[in-house]
């Protein structure tokens, strides 16, 4: 089900619709003549500067959205339902057959003129409170104003005298809303006090016919459908009735609409758009009558997994399926259309280049999102990365590149922000940097509506509910003073800083290859998402932050449990390893394909050697993780390496290290700061850490480069999910890794999760 939606007064800019205006030329002359001027050179140059005025502004959008919508289905079929917010519904009846071109253009000239009329009225957008927020402060405050808009679940536009929307700010700013923005319009539209201009637009709407409705039309003031004989009547209660444009599309939602697409200037309601489909209105309250044909999939749904697409049951009604899930149907539709991809599924990064470019490019050339491994990286072979990533995805497919927690933080930050990399992956932080604070600010802007745009996206991967707390609040004020102080950031993102929290996606990752905290995914999950809610009713955020899960999906059956347990997404990782595309070594993916869930085991990570922190490596068949953690365990119980017996000493410079300690200090004197190093020289305790620190990306390195010879001393982050994987794929082609394509993995693994959950909703609901 496909939705066309039409903008109304807002979307308005100079140059709209240049090169439609051309190719629909006799429509142009035709409104030319209507209106007594040329419509053309107001769109295009607006010399006398009057688009922006009421009585010229409704026009010339009834203008160019018409035509973009002629231009569209020139293309494409007809959408199965049209919609406009408030002039734009004037378009959508246009589309559906309700009157012809000129006539649209004659009601909407009037309409214009009528309200150009109406002074001393105003509107204003209030963010941050709901409907039922807004309605008792009105109620028991400010009679005076009424409700015009409902854009969204905490998007409500005011309206009503100058003198009362002025004053009123200082109310709904002590009320908790998150920003009270008075819109540049003369009236107070939508209102009672548009009565007499009803009356009068009633008037002369008596002199027109209207033809049966070709496609329906959802009507503003009632969220309903048209009916035939309705469409006068609607039209002039448009003008004293409130925009009800989230009941609206959320309805569209609820019956099974999944595409909808703005034709006409602007992306006004592109942006609400995603805000609806992170929060839709309960289903319980929405039961459209659009007439067209709904999904067969009928489930009531709670706030937390209305956008996702499986939805729960907790309001007592009886759960209906009679269809099956789709794979593109899993997780988050809000998420999907964020990141322009045809599936919620993510790969996440794996240091040193595993997750390489021709992985991450493969994933968007698929419908999906990569994010590329920088970690251990040099800065030049990040940037070319970089550059030839975007230069293969060119055409608006999604990528991201990993930012990871550490000394080389800055330079990164730097290289996303020159090169205006949108997604990126936050990983291995514990507290929030100040480098992190400068990417997440840097940027930022009001949009028209009022909310807060965001250049850049940041999706958190965490394992603790204490580090989920640190990105699911607003940029911390100490850093923000700070890098305010330093020019760093202007004083305009420094405010709307404080609107947005850290993040605007969090992977829950549970136990899995490489770090981790070894969590639980069925206690951690849930347990994250009950966090993030609180995080949205105490800091009042405009957009959803979803929540995804990793860690143990290798299999089908893993995918659809995190899709149960409520995941806008999915991330993968060890499996994606032992792929075609994978920059690990073809010996590493040899010993790769052939490990069961048993064949893993934990030891000390390198760069967080010194608090213990645990990474999830390959055991059979190396020696790693046993003298990994021998080397921990000297540090642990050891002031210095004098203080270790010698013979001990002896066997791990020739058994592990294969140098001395020695040779290997000046390896560390090359790649640690000036200050780090200092640490190091007055504190022997330090020296030694950095020493055994130099094995783990020693042996990182030997598996990566595949040196044979040295193959049991290879570190190779991977979890049980990758053993999983290779015993449901033995005995087909995809047990050899030549034949496996992370694209085609992922698409297998949606497809047979899609297939699980349909099954069992069917046998749940039919026993």
């Amino acid at each position: 089900m496909k939705a066309f939606l039409f903008p109304g007064q807002g979307s308005q800019t100079r140059g709209m619709g240049e090169k439609l205006l051309a190719k629909y030329a006799h429509l142009t002359e035709s409104a030319s003549n209507i209106m007594g001027y040329d419509m053309g050179l107001l769109c295009v140059k607006d010399p006398e500067r009057l688009l922006n005025q009421t009585q010229f502004t409704q026009p010339a959008l009834y203008l160019t959205n018409a035509l973009t919508y002629l231009d569209k289905t020139e293309k494409e079929p007809e959408p199965d339902c049209v919609l406009g917010h408030s002039l734009g519904e004037y378009v959508a009846l246009f589309a559906a057959g309700a009157y012809s071109f000129e006539t649209g253009l004659r009601l909407v000239k009037k309409r214009g003129e009528l309200m150009a009329r109406v002074k001393n009225g105003t509107m204003a957008a209030v963010l941050g409170l709901t409907i039922e927020q807004v309605g008792q402060i009105l109620l028991q405050q400010l009679p005076a104003l009424d409700i015009a808009n409902y854009n969204s679940a905490r998007q409500i536009v005011i309206t009503g005298p100058l003198e009362e929307i002025t004053s009123a700010r200082k109310i709904f700013t002590a009320e908790g809303a998150s920003l009270y923005y008075p819109l540049n319009v003369s009236g107070a539209f939508h209102s009672r006090y548009m009565k007499p201009l009803a009356d009068e637009f009633s008037t002369y709407l008596e002199s027109f016919s209207f033809s049966p409705l070709r496609i329906p039309v959802i009507a503003n003031a009632t969220a309903r459908r048209y009916t035939d004989n309705t469409v006068g009547d609607m039209l002039v209660r448009q003008l004293t009735h409130q925009v009800k444009w989230y009941e609206s599309i959320s309805r569209l939602i609820h019956q099974g609409c999944r595409t909808f697409c703005e034709a006409g200037p602007g992306d006004v309601l592109t942006k609400m758009q995603h805000f609806i489909e992170e929060a839709p209105m309960p289903a319980s309250d929405a039961v459209i009558e659009t007439g067209v044909e709904a999904m067969k999939t009928t489930i009531p749904v709670d706030h937390n997994t209305r956008s996702r697409g499986l939805a729960g049951n907790d309001n007592g009604k009886e759960v209906s399926f009679t269809g099956r899930i789709r794979p593109e149907q899993l997780g988050s539709a809000a998420y999907r259309k964020d990141y322009n991809v045809k599936f919620a599924y993510v790969t996440g990064a794996m240091v040193h280049g595993i997750a390489s470019r021709k992985l991450v490019v493969k994933m968007g050339q698929a419908g999906m999102i990569g994010y590329f491994g920088t970690g251990g990286m040099r800065k030049d072979d990040i940037e070319a990365a970089i550059i030839d990533i975007q230069r293969q995805l060119s055409k608006g497919e999604a990528y991201g590149m990993n930012l990871l927690n550490g000394s080389r933080e800055h330079d990164m930050v730097d290289l996303l922000l020159k090169h205006k990399v949108r997604n990126v992956e936050a990983a291995a932080y514990l507290t929030i940097s100040p480098e992190l604070v400068r990417l997440r600010l840097k940027g930022l802007t009001r949009n028209l509506d009022g909310s807060v745009h965001i250049p850049g996206r940041i999706m958190a991967k965490i394992s603790r509910p204490e580090v989920a707390e640190a990105f699911l609040t607003p940029p911390p004020e100490k850093i923000v003073e700070s890098l305010l102080a330093e020019n760093i950031i202007t004083t305009e993102e420094a405010a709307l800083g404080k609107l947005i929290p850290m993040a605007d996606d969090i992977c829950v990752e549970a136990d899995s290859g490489g770090h981790t905290d070894q969590g639980v995914s069925f206690a951690l999950i849930p347990t994250i998402m009950r966090q993030r809610d609180n995080c949205m009713k105490k800091y009042r955020y405009s957009r959803y932050v979803r929540v995804g899960a990793a860690g143990g999906i290798g299999v089908p059956e893993a995918a659809a449990a995190a899709f149960i347990l409520g995941a806008d997404f999915i991330l993968t990782g060890s499996i994606n390893q032992c792929t075609v595309e994978s920059g690990m070594s073809d010996i590493v993916k040899d010993m790769l394909q052939d490990i069961n869930v048993q064949d893993t085991t934990y030891a000390p990570a390198g760069d967080m050697f010194e608090i213990g922190a645990k990474v999830q490596v390959l055991k059979k068949g190396v020696f790693f993780p046993a003298r990994a953690n021998k080397l921990y365990d000297l540090y642990r119980y050891h002031n210095s390496l004098d203080d270790i017996d010698e013979a001990i000493k002896i066997q791990i410079q020739e058994k592990y290290f294969k140098r001395t300690f020695a040779e290997i200090y000046k390896d560390v004197e090359s790649y640690y700061s000036p200050g780090e190093l200092q640490h190091a020289i007055h504190n022997p305790k330090q020296r030694m850490a950095y020493i055994f620190r130099w094995y783990f990306g020693y042996t990182n390195r030997l598996a990566i480069k595949g040196v044979a010879e040295c193959r049991t001393d290879f570190q190779v982050h991977t979890g049980p999910a990758l053993g999983a994987f290779n015993q449901w794929v033995k005995g087909t082609p995809l047990e050899n890794w030549r034949n496996r394509h992370v694209d085609e993995i992922a698409l297998k693994i949606l497809t047979d999760a899609a297939d699980i959950l349909s099954s069992r909703l069917n046998a749940f609901t039919h026993e």
